[in-house]
Parts: C-alpha cells; structure tokens; sequence
C-alpha cells in the first residue's frame, strides 16, 4: 500500500518530533527533508556550489553529524531559496514518498508541491514566540550563549525568508488540517495528528476493499 503524510509548518513548531512519532506509530518510513537541504547547506560552508551539491546528495549524506547546527540550520535555509537546489531534490522526495508501506515526510512544501496528492496534509505551527523559546531552550541545554531576543530575531528572520522565496513557499495547502502546538504538549499533538492520520487511512483501506 502507498500512503503518504505530508507535514509541513515553520521551524521549531514540533513537526519533526511528530512527524517521527506517527511514522513509528503506523509503521511508516520518515523523511525529514529539511536534512536534505542541512546536508546541501554543510556542504556549501565547506566551499562547494550549492546547485552541484544538491545534484549529487547521497542518502549517507543525510547521516553526517553536523547537520544540527544552528550556521548549517542558516545556511539550508538559504540554499533552499535557490531554485535549482529544490528542483534537484524533487525526484528524491517523490519517489521516498510514493514507496510501497507508506510514508511520512516534514518539511516546508510537501503537501503544497512535492505532494500534492498526499492522502494526509497536516501544517504543524505555535506562535513565533514559541517556538523561539523552545529553539532557546535546545540551545541552551546546548551550551549556546545565545539570548531569547537573538534567537527570535532569527526565527522571524528565517520565517520571513521561507514564506517570501519565489519558489516553494511556506504556506498552508487548502486542504491542510491546521495543528497549532502553542498551547500543546508533545503527546497533544502526536495524538491530534495521529487522529486526522487514522481517519484517512481507514477510509483509503475501506474504499480499496470495494
């Protein structure tokens, strides 16, 4: 069976934590595709072309362990502004996404352009404020001496880029369920997405069976 969950929404909303948590839930393969354009932008801080970058990605690229820093977490989101980055990692998400026993993709523009036939599109968001505090937290525990005015300032300074880029822009697909994490714990939120994901997968295996 192939079944996909599209996940998109703004940087620290939790739709990485969900996105894993239903993928282990249903027993479908995750993909974070945001780890594709990190592993595009930590090869660019190395000195190559962003464009030559994304055209040779390699799934072990993906496993590098830098890719969670905050200079690679700035530098993907810049490369993922450039047109021909996206355009090389398309065929990579789609065919993840379209494989047999279902799959759950987060990023920015899954449900929009990647797939938009997704059988469950879900927009993760919380408040700009939110999810500064939360993103100042990790960094925190970290060890970052960053304050909470610095990493809100580049919050909205990276939502702003996402939601302007000419292309693939961050926004919510008509057909999205809206989840807003802001007032949400971790398990609220699985749970609201977990629900919309069992709806729909009873009704696709219902409607396969006449």
């Amino acid at each position: 069976m192939r079944f996909t969950v599209a996940i998109d929404g703004p940087a620290a909303a939790g739709k990485g934590t969900v996105s894993r948590a239903i993928a282990e839930r249903f027993g479908f393969a995750h993909l974070d595709t945001g780890l594709l354009y990190r592993a595009v932008g930590a090869k660019v801080l190395a000195g190559a072309d962003p464009v030559a970058a994304a055209r040779d990605l390699r799934p072990e690229d993906l496993e590098a362990g830098d890719l969670r820093t905050q200079a690679v977490a700035e530098a993907a989101s810049k490369v993922a502004a450039i047109p021909q980055v996206r355009a090389a990692l398309v065929d990579f998400q789609r065919s993840f996404a379209r494989r047999e026993g279902g799959a759950v993709l987060d990023g920015r523009d899954i449900g929009t352009v990647i797939c938009p036939e997704a059988e469950v599109k879900l927009f993760i968001t919380a408040s700009a404020k939110e999810r500064a505090r939360r993103r100042w937290l990790e960094l925190r525990e970290k060890g970052a001496d960053v304050t909470l005015e610095q990493v809100l300032a580049e919050v909205e300074a990276r939502d702003a880029r996402d939601r302007e880029r000419a292309t693939a822009p961050l926004e919510i697909a008509p057909d999205a369920v809206v989840i807003d994490t802001s007032e949400m714990d971790i398990e609220q939120a699985v749970a609201a997405a977990a629900a919309h994901v069992e709806q729909r997968l009873k009704a696709t295996k219902e409607g396969s069976e006449t």
